[in-house]
């Protein structure tokens, strides 16, 4: 069996072992594929690997030989599952490797947005603190977290742990979900219609997936619908929000803040409106990207290869191959 690799060097710049997947066949593993290399790069390739390399259904004429594809992340949407379904080749993902990282990310957003921690630690080296001749010093308020509703916008594991951190911060938390079954056993929890929650949430947090109703789904009619100063973070997908009315509202005060870890266009533009807006932390694409996270996608795909080549597959998205 021959692997190849399509775009290794984000998902592993040298500090996570390939190892797993390599021990499967003869693997190339390549920095990076541009269009015009696709050919060379998966030259008779059982199996192709990818994190954010698209692979559309022109693409796949490069690929005369593959039979195998992975997305080396949850999201698949760089792929056109529909035409490897025609060709009868299976695309699998790896999913739930970095539920804690992600998770972890969201609030350390959420913590800065009301803590201000980073943004007074400048101030004190810039000396402001000293200059106020105060034994105490701050230009923003902190905001305190117990007792306000956060409002989880998709509710699978990622969407649960978020959850589940707020609940510990003595938040209320209210999840929309297009399934909402099994609540968790933590306190203060209920499901939520998306107009329950976009009136009642103090804080919005988005884990959904993006598909056709969720694209834009933040944008100048629901955020009219929030309540007055709420904080935003975005985990999940940039094109989630219309960036533009998210600007907008955050220049006018509608929103109280904004954090978010993707973005529409990534890495962005210099006319992308957010990297002006006031009160905004953006993280570049990173909530994921710890050492253990990255491991974790590498050896969950060598067991979807290994599956799939002793004829039992999983994490299949596009029904090919699956009883």
């Amino acid at each position: 069996m021959k692997i190849a690799i399509l775009d290794g060097k984000v998902l592993n710049p040298g500090d996570v072992d390939w190892s797993p997947i390599s021990a499967l066949g003869e693997t190339v593993v390549h920095d990076a594929t541009s269009p015009t290399e696709l050919r060379d790069h998966a030259a008779g390739a059982d199996v192709v690997l990818l994190n954010k390399t698209p692979l559309r259904k022109t693409n796949l004429k490069e690929l005369p030989d593959v039979k195998f594809i992975g997305t080396l992340a949850t999201g698949y949407d760089v792929v056109d599952v529909a035409a490897c379904a025609e060709r009868g080749i299976p695309v699998c993902n790896v999913v739930a490797y970095g539920v804690d990282d992600v998770a972890q990310h969201t609030f350390s957003l959420l913590l800065e947005l009301c803590r201000h921690a980073s943004e007074h630690s400048r101030y004190v080296k810039e000396g402001q603190w000293q200059a106020s001749g105060q034994w105490c010093f701050w230009k923003t308020a902190p905001v305190h977290l117990t007792g306000l509703t956060i409002g989880i916008i998709g509710f699978g594991a990622i969407g649960r742990r978020v959850g589940e951190l707020a609940s510990a911060f003595g938040m209320t938390v209210l999840a929309h979900t297009r399934s909402p079954r099994n609540p968790p056993q933590y306190r203060n929890f209920s499901f939520a219609t998306l107009e329950q929650l976009l009136a009642r949430a103090d804080v919005i947090s988005l884990h959904c997936p993006l598909t056709e109703t969720t694209h834009g789904l933040i944008n100048k009619e629901t955020i009219a619908r929030m309540k007055s100063g709420a904080l935003l973070l975005n985990t999940a997908r940039g094109s989630l929000l219309n960036e533009a009315d998210v600007a907008r509202a955050l220049k006018s005060g509608k929103l109280g803040g904004l954090g978010v870890d993707v973005l529409v266009k990534e890495p962005p533009s210099a006319s992308n409106p957010l990297l002006t807006a006031p009160n905004t932390l953006i993280t570049p694409h990173m909530a994921w990207a710890s050492v253990r996270s990255r491991q974790n996608i590498i050896n969950l795909m060598a067991e979807n290869i290994r599956r799939w080549r002793d004829g039992t597959p999983i994490n299949v998205v596009n029904g090919v191959g699956k009883a």
